[in-house]
């Protein structure tokens, strides 16, 4: 997944169109592609990345080697971020492995000053956008039916337009708007789609 959410992030930002200067929070900043991206694209005044990986962190901080950045271990669920401290609270493909999303929303929501924007993507998993996915799970059901259960559409019901506006309503987040960002994903061949199916990730 990281080539296409690298592609991802940047289309995320032109959308948002923020201004430069802002404080920004990145919740689930992984190894910072977005937090990367921030940077090379809005000109934040400073930047905390928050994530529960000690080794995603060191990681972050490598990639993104700037003061105005502190990277921090920590959970979406409890933010070590004050109240009303962020002009910006986004975050990138985190919110549908999250355990409490309305929790975490609850937290971003938090942290956000008045005025503030809270926004964040996930993949297209159950509205079929994932094209390589469907695909890959299309071929396992037909291989064996009890394969479906385990389908991202069927893990994560909610990222769907209409589910995910109602997961941030209920959160007390109001003018919500719900849009498709679109990346296109291009194989070389069949190894290239096969191999990160392999490498166990997650």
């Amino acid at each position: 997944m990281g080539r296409w959410s690298r592609e991802v992030a940047p289309r995320f930002l032109d959308w948002l169109g923020a201004k430069d200067g802002l404080r920004w929070l990145d919740v689930g900043c992984g190894t910072g592609a977005l937090s990367a991206a921030i940077f090379a694209n809005c000109n934040p005044a400073s930047l905390i990345g928050v994530e529960p990986s000690e080794g995603f962190i060191e990681v972050a901080r490598r990639r993104v080697n700037d003061p105005r950045a502190d990277f921090r271990v920590g959970d979406a669920q409890a933010l070590p971020v004050q109240d009303d401290d962020r002009d910006m609270v986004v975050s990138a493909l985190v919110l549908n492995f999250v355990p409490d999303r309305a929790k975490a929303l609850s937290e971003m929501r938090r942290v956000a000053r008045s005025g503030g924007v809270v926004a964040f993507y996930v993949w297209d998993y159950s509205g079929g956008g994932m094209e390589f996915m469907r695909a890959f799970w299309t071929a396992a059901i037909a291989a064996n039916p009890k394969a479906g259960d385990l389908a991202e559409n069927k893990r994560f019901p909610f990222c769907t337009p209409d589910g995910l506006k109602r997961m941030v309503q209920d959160a007390g987040l109001d003018e919500v708007d719900v849009v498709p960002i679109e990346v296109p994903t291009v194989f070389r061949d069949f190894e290239d789609y096969w191999r990160p199916f392999t490498l166990g990730a997650g």
